[in-house]
């Protein structure tokens, strides 16, 4: 039997914030199936894939029915047949049917469903794990875990103008090692915020819901609970998504009651860098602000992981063109910001091929789908980050790299610090 597309189905289903989104089933002759969900993001860059949904007052305009339509009526018909071996023919047929720049006539919600499923399907077939498929011969790491603590910005109501406050222990001696001693700074967080009353629930992503004074009661806060940990060598990972307060003018920092031209944003996070234990930085600076961005890569970029986002969207030619202006040394791959498997591993491997880190990473809005833990090893990504450590969308993605190193046994190798460019594997040892 051959692995060729015999059926797609596309249907709606719901994502972690109870919003609808797009699962995908693809079928092949001979008998494997592949199913995949498409994520959603709640901070989102101009560059990036967008979204097909109905509008309307129905599921407050949401809704997902153009985009599930879409699959039967146009994408279904375009890939019947075709072998799902060849991820990257299937993805070429994807984008020209679509026929626009940002997936925006069939939705990137569909696209990247149907191309995830596709793989998933391929692996099926060849009766292997996807993160095996991906990897074929080659040797391939756990990847270090990034964690998020408190949840602010876009994900928590902008209660913080940072989005993301997390920790990486690039220091652990495995993934198993590395969640456990996330579970105590976690653990440690929430009681501190309870002793000092701002303890509010969790965020989009599963973190503690901000109730901070400035940011950095935030980072103060999430210092004192890594050393109440116990733990040594953790380190703290900021997710800043400058886009989100940033424009021409600026950058408003609400919670600090202050507007930073790009030059006092670059100066404040570099600031930042050296009072505390920070290793990585993502998007300090808009999508656009390639000065600022510039900036904070020279002054850090040989000790701090700068993380491009908003600023490259999962794109080869943006990361190329980054690499030439010496911003970043890092960059965070999200599939459905690119909208296909095949762009989104040309964007990974065009910022290995600079020596940069690679971040696979989840969006706010996810299900159980645990497809990029997959991505994130087979890939040999070096890095992986879904969120924080409660949230049963979040958990399941930790949990399936469990058991994958698990399942590699003595020949599992942890990233850590080679997770890293050069430089700050260096600044590390």
């Amino acid at each position: 039997m051959s692995a060729r597309i015999t059926s797609i189905t596309g249907r709606q289903v719901w994502d972690s914030r109870g919003r609808p989104t797009v699962e995908a089933e693809v079928a092949l002759q001979s008998g494997a199936v592949g199913r995949a969900i498409a994520p959603a993001g709640a901070s989102r860059g101009v560059h990036e894939a967008v979204d097909l949904r109905d509008g309307g007052k129905r599921l407050a305009g949401l809704g997902v029915d153009r985009a599930v339509a879409g699959i039967g009526q146009e994408i279904a018909p375009a890939l019947l047949g075709m072998d799902a071996r060849d991820q990257r023919d299937v993805d070429r047929v994807l984008c020209q049917v679509d026929g626009t720049p940002n997936k925006a006539r069939l939705g990137a919600n569909a696209i990247v469903a149907v191309s995830m499923a596709v793989l998933q399907a391929a692996a099926a077939d060849a009766h292997e794990p996807l993160w095996r498929y991906l990897a074929g011969d080659r040797t391939v790491r756990i990847p270090l875990p990034e964690i998020q603590i408190f949840g602010g910005g876009a994900h928590a109501g902008r209660r913080t103008d940072v989005q993301d406050f997390m920790i990486m222990c690039p220091g652990a001696d495995s993934f198993r090692t590395a969640l456990e001693i996330t579970h105590d700074v976690y653990r440690e967080a929430g009681r501190l915020m309870e002793a000092n009353g701002p303890l509010a629930g969790v965020a989009d992503e599963g973190g503690w819901w901000p109730g901070f004074k400035s940011n950095e009661d935030a980072l103060d806060t999430l210092a004192r609970a890594i050393d109440r940990s116990g733990h040594k060598d953790v380190y703290i990972s900021l997710d800043i998504a400058a886009n989100e307060f940033g424009d021409e003018s600026g950058y408003a920092m609400a919670l600090d009651g202050r507007r930073l031209s790009g030059a006092e944003m670059a100066e404040r996070m570099i600031g930042w860098t050296k009072r505390y234990p920070i290793l990585s930085l993502e998007d300090p600076a808009g999508q656009d602000d390639w000065t600022t961005m510039a900036s904070v890569t020279r002054a850090i970029g040989t000790r701090v992981q700068v993380v491009g986002d908003d600023v490259l969207v999962t794109n080869a030619g943006r990361v190329t063109e980054a690499a030439g202006r010496d911003v970043c040394n890092a960059a965070l791959i999200k599939v459905n910001q690119v909208g296909t498997v095949s762009e989104a591993k040309a964007a990974l491997d065009a910022a290995a091929a600079r020596g940069w880190g690679t971040i696979v990473s989840a969006r706010s809005g996810e299900t159980e789908d645990v497809t990029i833990a997959h991505l994130a090893v087979g890939w040999d990504a070096g890095q992986f980050k879904v969120g924080s450590f409660t949230r049963s969308e979040r958990m399941a993605k930790w949990n399936e790299i469990l058991r994958i190193e698990e399942a590699m046994g003595s020949r599992a190798v942890f990233a850590g610090a080679s997770a890293f460019a050069p430089g700050i594997r260096k600044s590390l040892t």
